[in-house]
């Protein structure tokens, strides 16, 4: 017979809060689990399947195409305006996407947060995989297309996950702030989309800043501004020079979203079980 004492389990008021961190690493299988469910739903039972990824970029091509380069004249330095446009949505849809998913995964898991003990921030981060796993799927079409129009990759492009990493950070950031908030104010699940819709033009998607030399600094105080500059110096070749303060100023603005995000979701989360 075994001797030994069964093991006992310490209830402690504050011991979750102690090891939070701690058991982001301990929970990382309900992380891989809950990336990997959120894929399967968005592509189940879909009769186009991934196709879906693709046809709303390249409609948001056109559209932008169209009206920045046909109807406003902007100018596109050499480069081809459908590439321009292209490379500028890259970023906008891992952003977009990753900032949606976010938004309203505490809601959406509703059920499994009533029921177990798990750091909550894992809800949102799972998130962020679906909106990886689209970016890699227009990255595999976007590239044979920048060789059709005869722009051939550079070095540069081993400094994509850079910007892509930097383009998570913005998402999860304020993705931070908006899921905390609408458990507490549904109205949220409204006033998302609309700030979606208000980004797709303040961001420069279809035209190039160092064209817009009386408004590069303004627009550079949106920080998917130097995300989207990257991808287009990675993407497309010497035709871009690399604005580093805009680059700077995205990292900082980053930094702050992510920090703040983190400050209130961490101050909210006790009461989320009580008002979701």
């Amino acid at each position: 017979m075994n001797s030994s004492s069964p093991e006992t389990l310490v209830i402690q008021a504050g011991r979750a809060e102690q090891h939070y961190w701690r058991d982001l690493w301990r929970f990382r299988e309900l992380l891989g689990f809950l990336a990997w469910r959120d894929i399967k739903v968005r592509y189940k039972q879909a009769v186009l399947g991934i196709t879906w990824s693709v046809i709303q970029p390249a409609v948001q091509t056109v559209l932008l195409t169209f009206v920045f380069s046909k109807l406003a004249k902007m100018p596109d330095g050499g480069v081809p305006y459908p590439l321009l446009v292209l490379a500028g949505l890259l970023p906008w849809q891992l952003f977009s996407s990753a900032f949606g998913g976010a938004s309203n995964s505490l809601v959406g898991n509703a059920n499994l947060i009533s029921k177990i003990y798990f750091p909550r921030l894992i809800v949102p981060l799972s998130a962020l995989a679906v909106a990886l796993v689209d970016l890699l799927i227009l990255l595999a079409i976007t590239l044979p297309v920048t060789l059709l129009y005869g722009v051939m990759p550079t070095w540069r492009l081993l400094l994509l996950p850079v910007f892509i990493f930097l383009g998570l950070l913005v998402a999860f950031g304020a993705g931070l702030w908006i899921t905390a908030l609408t458990v507490k104010y549904r109205d949220f699940r409204f006033i998302s989309p609309f700030l979606l819709q208000i980004g797709l033009f303040v961001t420069p998607i279809g035209y190039r800043t160092d064209f817009l030399p009386n408004w590069r600094d303004l627009l550079a105080l949106n920080p998917l501004t130097g995300v989207v500059n990257g991808f287009r110096w990675c993407l497309l070749g010497g035709d871009f020079e690399f604005f580093a303060s805009g680059l700077i100023m995205s990292l900082l603005i980053s930094a702050v979203l992510l920090g703040t995000g983190l400050w209130y979701f961490r101050g909210t989360e006790r009461q989320f079980v009580d008002v979701i």
